[in-house]
């Protein structure tokens, strides 16, 4: 039996949010496209999903928002200033929503990495939303494998360019959830969250993790970023499942953001990730988060997978220079010593 699974429905494609809009509804297909004529495809079985019910929504968001999302289904119109709803995006984006609960119920199926292709929606908090997202797939999954399995202890490791303020929002509080967010500084980028002190509240302190990175950081000092402080927090929290938010709009061709990430930071950073899942629970699910550079999108989506089967004919690129490693550094001494009371760093 494969140990890897990709969840695909054709009508992820329909998740497109206008011409004029970054983003286009052609990336999972094209994903796939991709995979197939490198011939890592069929290391993969493909699954089908189904659409999240209301009662997954339930789990996560307020009716009055459900319900919101709905009636703008039904008419077009926007959901925030920067997400428009085309008719029809309920039942889509609780297609994509499926595709997450159904790779997080796969790893209970035999399977050890799951890759949803359109999932990682983490700016969705309980009662509003912005940024792309719709339906925060990310915490519905956690709530639907919480009830289902009894599990205890989730591990987020996002490493979208953008803060996950909703996924935060919602977890902030919930010691049973550790989040780990790597992004642009909030001062220069959207949504202007994801401070550094920001670690959890009352008994939850220390199980949300921020990272900001000023813009220009690259590949080398971002690494060696990850390596201080993902695998040892990983290690001593022995997550029961991961979820990996595979955002690669860090590259330094991405449109919306300021970060000099190149392909095979990506294939390095999901070959440890990989590695940590299958030191601790043997339980990764992936979603290929935001990127917004059609070329450098499928690329990076394709070195993030290289790296989770450790398949070494990955792209490789020029390495950019770091704008200011000496910054880098002072912030994870920084998140150091505000962890240091929660973990040993």
């Amino acid at each position: 039996m494969k140990k890897h699974a990709i969840i695909y429905h054709e009508d992820y494609n329909k998740y497109d949010l206008g011409v004029d809009h970054p983003l286009i509804g052609d990336k999972p297909k094209n994903t796939m496209a991709f995979l197939k004529e490198k011939n890592l495809l069929s290391l993969f079985q493909v699954f089908t999903p189904k659409k999240a019910t209301e009662a997954d929504l339930l789990a996560v968001h307020d009716l009055s928002y459900i319900e919101h999302v709905k009636q703008l289904s039904q008419t077009g119109g926007w959901l925030s200033e920067d997400t428009p709803a085309p008719k029809g995006i309920f039942e889509i984006a609780s297609l994509a929503t499926g595709g997450s609960i159904c790779a997080g119920e796969k790893l209970f199926e035999g399977f050890e990495i799951t890759i949803n292709p359109l999932g990682g929606f983490h700016h969705a908090s309980k009662g509003h939303s912005s940024g792309f997202c719709f339906f925060n797939d990310i915490a519905i999954t956690i709530e639907y494998l919480r009830k289902k399995h009894k599990l205890k202890r989730f591990l987020i490791i996002d490493l979208d360019v953008h803060h996950g303020n909703g996924t935060q929002d919602i977890y902030i509080n919930d010691k049973t959830v550790l989040n780990i967010s790597f992004h642009q500084d909030g001062r220069t980028l959207y949504p202007g969250t994801g401070r550094v002190e920001t670690i959890g509240r009352e008994d939850a302190a220390g199980y949300t993790v921020n990272l900001p990175f000023p813009p220009g950081t690259g590949g080398v000092s971002y690494l060696k970023a990850f390596k201080a402080i993902v695998p040892p927090i990983t290690r001593q929290f022995q997550p029961e499942i991961i979820l990996y938010q595979a955002g690669v709009d860090t590259h330094h061709a991405d449109p919306l953001a300021d970060l000099n990430l190149t392909y095979q930071t990506y294939y390095q950073l999901a070959k440890h990730i990989a590695e940590l899942s299958k030191e601790t629970c043997q339980k990764l699910l992936v979603l290929l988060g935001g990127g917004y550079n059609s070329i450098a999108c499928i690329n990076s989506y394709y070195n993030v997978i290289c790296g989770l089967l450790g398949n070494k004919d990955f792209l490789e690129e020029e390495e950019l220079p770091d704008t200011d490693p000496e910054q880098v550094q002072n912030t994870v001494n920084q998140l150091k010593q505000y962890l240091s009371e929660y973990w040993s760093l």
